[in-house]
């Protein structure tokens, strides 16, 4: 069986996983959606979120934007993190399950064309990592 969970705001993808308050968990088997539930997401602390989601045994987060210390949490636990989708809830499940969600245009936030990379790639081709929303790269 596999689980997934979907942030969520008003029946689409939540625009921001590090605010967001709602996950729609739906476990799939053979390609079936076995079940599909609401859980809430309480308070704004990464590690809490990051933790919550290993509790429910999820193996995919499918959200919005998310900061790199929260995606590098959630990814600590073995969770999957597709980032930068936008949608309709549904329809986004959908693609999820046939395949169609990583990588695509379609469900991409708008400036964050996800080809060929980890996070995302920009309009003018900039790669997500290093950048930083002001298009100054990061010090190391």
């Amino acid at each position: 069986m596999t689980k997934a969970a979907f942030a969520t705001w008003n029946d689409r993808i939540a625009p921001v996983f590090d605010v967001a308050r709602s996950l729609r968990l739906v476990e799939t088997e053979d390609g079936q959606i076995v079940s599909e539930t609401q859980a809430s997401l309480s308070g704004e602390i990464p590690n809490l979120k990051a933790s919550y989601l290993a509790e429910l045994e999820v193996g995919t987060l499918v959200c919005g934007a998310i900061s790199r210390p929260l995606e590098e949490m959630v990814m600590a636990y073995g969770i999957q993190v597709i980032p930068f989708v936008a949608g309709d809830l549904q329809e986004v499940i959908q693609a999820w399950m046939c395949g169609k969600l990583s990588g695509s245009a379609v469900y991409a936030m708008p400036g964050c064309r996800r080809v060929n990379g980890p996070r995302f790639q920009g309009a003018h081709g900039t790669k997500g990592r290093g950048i930083h929303m002001n298009g100054n790269k990061q010090s190391k």
